[in-house]
């Protein structure tokens, strides 16, 4: 199984602290948003290949930190160079199996987010459902929803449907960007660019997957932390540090 990690943002609501850093690689009581997550999954066992998509302009950042690591780290640059020239995520999952011929199972997750629980309980779900998998979390806080992608689900979780940043939501659980995806499902992607499949947002692929192959949610047992501000980045720091 391969991880791809989309990093290849521009963080430009924390400036200045990201304008010349990478949001993945900055600390939490001393350690990279980055490390925490793959330190997790190595624990798996499962993954053989972490794949970094940055942006041309960081680079260098993710390169020098995966030279200190045991694990196999591969940093892809993208090319873009500022934030109004991005692929967007969609286009960097293409862009990540395109450039090493990936024909394999992907965890494919944000490089910029946090758990208080394991991926790996996620990774042993999507393992036993046999389907490509996200995961999920239920909100009734309908202004939160609407600047969410948001599932339709089944009583045993199946996706019915999936909506980025719906004006009318639908449903209750909101999808954070972690996802499992078959490898015989990671092959539609060019189908679903061609067909019109949305780019910025990595939900977008789930919402046209969805309806093409069978999809299942899995509820998150914990927290997640999305850090998008210089105010949620301090209040990250406090609740890990209070944690560790």
């Amino acid at each position: 199984m391969k991880c791809i990690i989309l990093a290849a943002g521009y963080a430009t609501r924390l400036y200045p602290l990201t304008e010349n850093f990478p949001k993945p690689l900055l600390e939490v009581n001393g350690k990279t948003i980055l490390d925490y997550l793959i330190d997790d999954i190595d624990e798996s066992k499962m993954v053989d290949e972490y794949v970094v998509v940055s942006n041309h302009k960081f680079v260098d950042i993710f390169a020098s930190w995966a030279e200190q690591h045991k694990e196999k780290i591969t940093v892809l640059d993208d090319g873009s160079i500022s934030n109004e020239t991005r692929l967007g995520a969609v286009k960097d999952i293409k862009f990540a199996i395109d450039s090493l011929n990936i024909d394999d199972d992907a965890l494919v997750i944000a490089g910029d987010n946090l758990l208080d629980f394991s991926l790996n309980e996620f990774i042993k779900y999507a393992l036993d459902k046999k389907t490509s998998c996200v995961m999920c979390y239920e909100s009734k806080d309908r202004e939160r929803l609407k600047k969410s992608g948001v599932l339709e689900l089944d009583e045993n979780f199946k996706i019915l449907n999936m909506e980025e940043k719906p004006e009318d939501p639908k449903g209750t659980y909101c999808c954070p960007p972690f996802y499992f995806y078959l490898k015989e499902d990671l092959k539609k992607i060019d189908r679903a660019l061609e067909e019109g499949c949305k780019v910025d947002a990595p939900g977008s692929l789930v919402a046209w997957m969805c309806h093409k192959a069978t999809m299942y949610a899995f509820l998150m047992p914990g927290n997640r932390y999305d850090i998008g501000t210089l105010e949620s980045y301090e209040k990250v720091k406090e609740i890990f540090k209070k944690d560790n």
